[in-house]
């Protein structure tokens, strides 16, 4: 079986000149959404009362903690948002300093949920996973198990003890990332388990692009370029659930929250797609969201059931609440531009255009979207209050967005490639970048740090020739 990679144009609506806008549109958001926003990073009502009167100004950080020594609030603490509005003041823009410098393309970068492990993914076969409490020391260092082109997406399970990576083929491994042994070695030093995807009906061996842990670590759901999500239930070792899901690749998929039991999709058919688990046509969605134009690279769920954001390339990013989800899709005619985001640029007389029924809340513009499925996410909410979205680019940058405003409030450079992932601390104030050019760095709040600091001029470009038939 031979694998091979389907191509898909998201469709946009026939209806041409609904669909134009202009550079100079101004930013929209739902009401609702950027209230909850500010009231989960900015000062809460009895806080901005006792200090200001009740007026709407910046507090700096010196005036909060006076207050709070002095118990204006009369609670002799802070709040969630006060703690949130604070912290958010102090975003890891410092830096950066490395913490790997390997000699292959560094395609994902992710915290776990404490924060204490930071895991780098590279093309090839090579995993580490890195002490964050320690000096960025390597913890684990994984040589994998028959690997297609690259490490294509990993998940850590909540009680952080299993590693699963996925890959160009049909096959996710587990590593036991608690395991003594060091160096990890797929199947020599260390097993790696294969829980297989595929079954006797694919006519051809697909590729996995998304794979993530439900919350109570049992199950294991994945996007694949056959067209499905498949939902494999680990401790009975057998795919439980298979759905054809999109019309073209899925290449991202998230739960909606801590239940476990609503997935949100993305596919290379421009469509944003909402799963219920609990319903009894349990292979038909729920509701799906249109807007965007183009084939969606990644999801990244708020936590709360409600919201989600989507990256694609159509160079946005846009924020959704699944109540405005419509049961059926609005009929598109094929795009009016022909274009391959793997190896040319985005045609300059698309940047603009509009779905005329897009039901996003919100659409965020000034990163690229080439090359790779590049990712984005929401801002920690115990530091920022989920008050930021950031996300990597193909021009090698990393972006901030403010939720409320769509102002860029951030733009991170020093790489020498593609930013294909980022990774915000879940508790400090340290975001790690991963990089083609085969970096992992880190940025801090300050400069405080006794480690050398990275100097412009020291990164690279990718390396010449490479292919780019198998890029993700």
């Amino acid at each position: 079986m031979g694998w091979k990679r389907k191509m898909h144009h998201g469709g946009t609506c026939h209806q041409e000149k609904s669909c134009r806008s202009h550079g100079n549109e101004l930013f929209a958001i739902d009401e609702q959404v950027s209230h909850l926003t500010r009231l989960k990073s900015e000062p809460c009502e009895r806080t901005r009362a006792s200090l200001y009167a009740g007026e709407k100004r910046p507090i700096s950080t010196f005036k909060m903690l006076s207050g709070r020594e002095s118990n204006c609030s009369g609670i002799g603490r802070f709040s969630s948002a006060d703690c949130s509005y604070a912290l958010g003041k102090h975003l890891p823009v410092k830096g950066p300093w490395c913490v790997d410098d390997m000699d292959s393309e560094a395609y994902i970068s992710q915290f776990s949920a404490d924060g204490s492990l930071l895991i780098g993914g590279f093309r090839g076969s090579h995993i580490r996973i890195y002490n964050a409490d320690k000096k960025w020391t390597i913890y684990k260092d994984i040589t994998c198990k028959k690997l297609r082109w690259t490490i294509s997406d990993i998940a850590l399970s909540p009680d952080q003890r299993y590693l699963a990576y996925s890959s160009l083929s049909p096959t996710v491994h587990m590593v036991d990332v608690q395991n003594a042994v060091r160096e990890s070695h797929a199947n020599i030093t260390q097993i790696h388990e294969g829980l297989e995807f595929s079954n006797d009906d694919d006519g051809f061996s697909f590729a996995i692009f998304s794979v993530k842990f439900s919350k109570d670590g049992r199950e294991l759901v994945v996007g694949n370029n056959n067209e499905s999500i498949c939902v494999y239930d680990i401790g009975a070792n057998k795919v439980t659930e298979r759905i054809h899901a999109h019309s073209a690749d899925v290449n991202a998929v998230t739960f909606a929250d801590e239940n476990s039991d609503v997935l949100y999709s993305g596919s290379d058919d421009s469509l944003c797609k909402v799963w219920d688990r609990r319903c009894n046509k349990r292979g038909k969605q729920v509701g799906v969201l249109t807007g965007h134009l183009d084939g969606i690279t990644f999801i990244d769920s708020r936590g709360d059931g409600r919201y989600f954001i989507s990256n694609c390339k159509d160079q946005t990013i846009k924020l959704w609440d699944i109540r405005k989800m419509s049961s059926t899709v609005k009929d598109c005619t094929p795009k009016a531009y022909e274009w391959d985001y793997r190896w040319m640029t985005y045609p300059s007389e698309a940047r603009y255009f509009k779905h005329p029924y897009d039901q996003s809340l919100s659409t965020f513009r000034g990163h690229s979207v080439l090359r790779t499925l590049i990712r984005c996410y929401f801002s920690p909410i115990h530091s920022t209050g989920q008050r930021y979205i950031y996300t990597g680019s193909s021009d090698q940058c990393v972006y901030f967005y403010d939720v409320a405003t769509g102002k860029i409030v951030e733009k991170l450079r020093w790489h020498g490639s593609i930013i294909r992932d980022c990774s915000w601390h879940p508790y400090f104030p340290t975001l790690v970048s991963s990089s083609w050019d085969g970096y992992l760095v880190r940025w801090e709040a300050t400069e405080d740090d006794k480690d050398s600091m990275l100097k412009t001029g020291k990164q690279r470009m990718h390396p010449e020739g490479y292919t780019f038939s198998f890029v993700l």
